[in-house]
């Protein structure tokens, strides 16, 4: 069966999507952030300007390009858990896994840059904020009695915040698993006063 165009469209603009990060981060890594600019990365990568703008929308996006598949890994932890499997597990093993994954040899330079970079913190404080969101509109599906919308948000910060904690730990997989024995006493805590009848 012929190849959908669509699909080819598709993987064609991901593809180029991946070469930019790539590039940048590569420039970022070798001359150092401050010093690369978008053209610099738009020239090496072949690619306009224009085209880099299309894929991200500043220059610290580059540096976090997996933002997206970060925080639908978050919301999906929730909506797309196995039926049964109960909420804070769940979340903590995707923290877990991504903690991990930040903890590769191969990142730890990455991090580094960010770590001294105050317009790469600034950013990647924003981007937890809005990762804490999503996770808090996902946790608005959950079953059992209502939360209120500041218990959602408190603990979508909760679990997005662990990761960043952990990643500065010196035992970071054990650092997980402590915050989120306070996150699962926070929930039960919100269950708990969710289902006790208010005076009125």
């Amino acid at each position: 069966m012929p190849e959908q165009p669509s699909g080819r469209r598709e993987r064609k603009k991901a593809a180029t999507r991946q070469k930019i990060a790539d590039t940048a981060l590569r420039l970022f890594l070798e001359r150092g952030y401050d010093v690369v600019g978008i053209r610099d990365v738009a020239a090496e990568a072949d690619v306009a300007v224009t085209t880099v703008f299309a894929h991200f929308a500043s220059k610290e996006a580059l540096v976090f390009e997996r933002d997206a598949d970060f925080e639908q890994r978050l919301a999906g932890a929730v909506t797309d858990r196995a039926p049964g499997e109960p909420l804070v597990p769940a979340l903590r093993r995707e923290i877990h896994a991504l903690v991990r994954h930040c903890l590769a040899d191969d990142a730890a330079p990455v991090w580094h840059m960010i770590d001294t970079s105050p317009a790469l913190r600034e950013y990647e404080g924003s981007m937890r904020l809005r990762h804490a969101e999503a996770l808090a509109t996902a946790l608005a599906a959950e079953p059992g009695p209502p939360r209120t919308g500041t218990v959602r948000r408190a603990i979508a910060r909760f679990v997005v915040d662990a990761f960043a904690l952990a990643r500065g730990a010196d035992d970071p997989q054990a650092a997980v698993d402590e915050i989120f024995r306070m996150i699962e006493a926070a929930w039960e805590a919100a269950e708990r006063s969710a289902r006790v009848p208010q005076p009125g």
